[in-house]
């Protein structure tokens, strides 16, 4: 197997050229979050990507240049601030013998997790109907997002519960299941059981390619990181689109997955999203393999 890591040599005008492309990449999805942050105001949906991964936007901001890369140039000396970085006659690279054992076991689980998501088949037929089965039966200060309002009443919320199906993959959205909701669901989700039933077609999962790119770093070079976590806003804006909250105010026009159309422009989206991950994952998985080639 390729692991599509081939060896080269970055000049330092060349690297730092890399380093600018990567901060102006981000800024847009970044600047606002923090400019938020310092004025202690919440963003219902944007938030989420920070609270939730726990990757925060000065690691995201920082470039790594990923495995058999030696970057040339005086000012590569910054990079030995990490421990996993080291100084060698050509120049500064990524230390790839001194992984510690745990990573190296991780990085060989996580292939074979992706290849296990990877391998079964899509699935489009939830709806999004998790973010309604977190509210359901709720009072209204049990609801996550207190300061927005909902588009439906209680009651409407909750008959489209019971309609269904509940049939969602993934455990980490399950999880978040109201008490009279989690018995609904098709499946019954465990943490130990997540390799059973995570699927591409699920869009929770395709966000999670910007977990596993966080969890590697800062051996995940910086380009793949920033291409799982647009493809992981993206999600996340349809994601609350489809929620049963109403997000207009911020820009934010539902899909009423509660009518037939809107169910047709999820399942449009999960598919597009389907297809954005199988690239991304295979990168990913490449990663894996030339940290735990063994």
């Amino acid at each position: 197997m390729t692991t599509l890591f081939a060896p080269q040599t970055l000049a330092e005008s060349d690297w730092l050229e890399q380093v600018e492309r990567h901060e102006q990449r981000l800024r847009p999805r970044l600047d606002p979050h923090q400019e938020r942050a310092a004025r202690g105001e919440k963003h219902p949906v944007w938030d989420f990507l920070f609270s939730y991964y726990g990757f925060r936007p000065a690691w995201l901001r920082q470039w790594h240049p990923g495995p058999d890369v030696v970057l040339l140039g005086v000012e590569a000396r910054r990079f030995l601030r990490w421990s996993q970085y080291h100084h060698t006659d050509e120049g500064v690279s990524l230390d790839l013998n001194r992984i510690p054992e745990k990573r190296r076991a991780f990085a060989a689980w996580l292939h074979g997790f992706l290849e296990s998501v990877e391998q079964r088949p899509a699935f489009f037929g939830c709806h999004g109907l998790h973010e309604w089965a977190m509210v359901y039966r709720q009072s209204p200060e049990q609801v996550r997002h207190t300061a927005w309002p909902l588009r439906l009443s209680a009651e409407e919320i909750a008959a489209q519960v019971e309609r269904g199906p509940l049939a969602c993959t993934h455990y980490d959205a399950f999880r978040f299941f109201t008490p009279p909701a989690s018995p609904l669901n098709r499946h019954t989700l465990t943490r130990e059981g997540v390799t059973s039933f995570e699927q591409r077609g699920c869009l929770h999962a395709n966000m999670d390619l910007y977990k596993w790119a966080c969890k590697l770093a800062p051996y995940t070079p910086s380009e793949l990181l920033a291409e799982c976590f647009e493809l992981a806003c993206d999600i996340r804006a349809v994601d609350m689109r489809a929620s049963p909250y109403d997000l207009q105010e911020l820009g934010f026009a539902p899909i009423q997955i509660e009518k037939p159309e809107g169910r047709f422009e999820y399942e449009r989206h999960q598919r597009a999203f389907a297809s954005r991950s199988l690239p991304l994952r295979a990168r990913l998985k490449a990663l894996c393999v030339r940290l735990a080639p063994n």
